[in-house]
């Protein structure tokens, strides 16, 4: 895979997309793995090699290219939550030999074989991108430094026709330095965990691989040196980020429940000693009945009541003929009967406290209340 390919894919997985995410706050680990590509190497024998080779004075030189193989990293960090977060990895590279070219001391017709494996400790800085409400997802970018030993197992590359053969069979360690981009999605139901989406570009510095020589002339004996090499590496990776004590998000804000229609009522007065229905009372209780029907009013209280000029008994029965009266108009107009509560108080509800005996006109009423 080209150098502008995996570029482009390592961007396109860090696009920002709309979704509910915060940066990191506190501690947490992450895991990832995915393919990684290891650049082209070249192979360049050390001036101490040219001597033991036999070869002249004359450096062997070629170029190694590589399978796509896979990376696998582990981290442990901290997010200050301003976006900042610094974190301890530790990763693995692998990838064997695709082919070798170059090294014309050996020509064909050849063979050859062999892998490289990486492994080291990094520590990273990283930049969340908070894109504020609305959004679900986290792009964030980042850069790293460490040390890393790369192996190189059994690469080699051998004529078979005459035996003579360049094996590559040893490790070193250096200085190591990473770019990474990327993209975190929260998943909702889990606090805390977020899938991760990103893009690295991982490199070390040169240095010198134990080898072994078999010259032409003289195959059956081995001789050592050191050849130069150099890494790059190109990864994708998918994964899984979890942060400790992540608060749940807030529940959805839930408008208030609309406060009941304040009850409204309607009094109904009578002349005293009577129970039957002015003119402006049925205007009232018309109003009334026409109230009930538009609100859609689901209970309806009709009480009766009666001033304190008879006796409570008397009063009583009068009070209750008159809320008959009143309801008996209601149902007329069409609110139904079962709608409503008919109740009787006689004189132990007065609208204006008197005396015993005393004919009070607002007394001699009957409430009807919408609720």
């Amino acid at each position: 895979m080209g150098l502008k390919k995996a570029l482009l894919a390592a961007t396109v997985l860090a696009l920002p997309v709309a979704a509910q995410a915060q940066p990191v706050t506190g501690v947490y680990i992450a895991g990832g793995a995915g393919v990684n590509w290891l650049q082209d190497s070249d192979i360049t024998s050390e001036g101490a090699t040219r001597t033991a080779l036999g070869n002249g004075g004359v450096g062997l030189s070629g170029q190694a290219s590589f399978n796509t193989g896979w990376v696998g990293v582990l981290s442990l960090g901290y997010g200050f939550g301003n976006g900042v977060r610094a974190e301890l990895e530790g990763n693995y590279r692998s990838n064997e030999i695709d082919g070798v070219s170059g090294f014309s001391g050996l020509a064909a017709p050849r063979s050859q074989g062999g892998d490289v494996q990486s492994y080291g400790v990094m520590g990273n800085v990283f930049y969340d991108f908070d894109l504020g409400p609305g959004a679900f997802a986290v792009p964030y970018i980042g850069a790293g430094i460490g040390y890393v030993v790369n192996q190189w197992n059994s690469v080699n590359v051998r004529n078979s026709r005459t035996g003579a053969q360049v094996n590559l069979d040893g490790d070193y360690g250096n200085f190591a330095y990473q770019a990474i981009i990327g993209a975190a999605f929260p998943i909702a139901s889990v606090p805390g965990l977020a899938f991760t989406a990103e893009g690295r570009y991982f490199a070390t510095l040169s240095d010198d691989v134990d080898a072994t020589f078999r010259p032409v002339n003289n195959p059956s004996v081995s001789q050592k040196g050191a050849f130069d090499v150099d890494s790059g590496n190109f990864s994708l990776m998918v994964g899984l980020r979890y942060a400790f004590g992540a608060a749940p998000p807030p529940p959805p804000v839930v408008a208030p429940a609309a406060a009941p229609a304040p009850a409204r009522t309607f009094l109904v007065f009578f002349d005293w000693d009577r129970a039957d229905l002015t003119e402006r009372a049925r205007q009232i209780i018309a109003e009334a009945a026409t109230n009930a029907q538009r609100a859609g009013t689901t209970r309806i209280e009709v009480a009766g009541h009666a001033d304190r000029s008879g006796t409570p008994q008397y009063n009583m029965g009068l009070s209750q003929r008159r809320a008959n009266a009143v309801a008996a108009e209601l149902e007329r107009r069409g609110v139904p009967r079962s709608a409503m509560v008919i109740q009787a108080f006689g004189e132990t509800r007065p609208l204006v406290p008197t005396a015993d005996g005393v004919r009070e006109p607002q007394n001699r009423r009957v409430e009807i209340v919408l609720r």
